[in-house]
């Protein structure tokens, strides 16, 4: 689907998390158009580097980013980039959260410590974001992760499905429901 001539602005949001955590398949299941993507055959050069064995199963990895879009109006388009989750492509992530509006943290509710750094650097980034429990098929307590997570009252936390098309879509609304109400609390908005 060709980008509509009328659009004006393009918006940036970052998807982040743990090698695993499901980046990849979000940004699959929300795109309009076929998602970019620099998914690789893991090999045996990531053995002792990329730990696996918590994602059964898993054959490839993103090496550098995903990539989709949503158009959101005939003027606005939604950009998604999604970041690779191992640690050893974590000084890409710095620039992808450059021009971002806001970003997704993926967390795995059985691996909560994999989200940590994403966090971590979105808060000094000064981004603000949302976190989205991926359920793998089993529903997550939310206060045990928000409390395992130390996450502040205002940051939303939602269950997520990222191969639902529709459930990712709800976290891109939570999203952006967040930065709506950040920004009317900024001292520029009160002018």
């Amino acid at each position: 689907m060709p980008l509509q001539e009328t659009v004006q602005q393009g918006l940036k949001i970052v998807i982040v998390g743990g090698f695993g955590v499901g980046k990849t398949t979000m940004v699959r299941s929300v795109s309009e158009i076929r998602p970019l993507d620099t998914e690789a055959t893991m090999t045996d050069a990531g053995v002792g580097v990329d730990d696996s064995s918590l994602v059964p199963g898993k054959s490839t990895t993103t090496v550098a980013f995903d990539f989709g879009r949503i158009s959101i109006d005939a003027e606005h388009v939604l950009y998604l980039f999604g970041a690779p989750g191992q640690e050893r492509f974590w000084f890409l992530w710095d620039r992808l959260f450059t021009g971002a509006l806001g970003a997704i943290v993926l967390v795995d509710p059985h691996r909560i410590a994999d989200c940590w750094y994403a966090i971590d650097r979105l808060e000094h980034q000064r981004t603000p974001f949302v976190v989205a429990c991926n359920d793998f098929g089993h529903t997550a307590d939310l206060a045990q992760v928000r409390d395992a997570l130390d996450l502040d009252p205002h940051v939303p936390l939602l269950d997520c499905d990222a191969r639902s098309r529709e459930s990712g879509k709800q976290v891109l609304i939570a999203l952006v429901e967040h930065l709506y109400a950040g920004a009317a609390l900024t001292p520029e908005s009160a002018s």
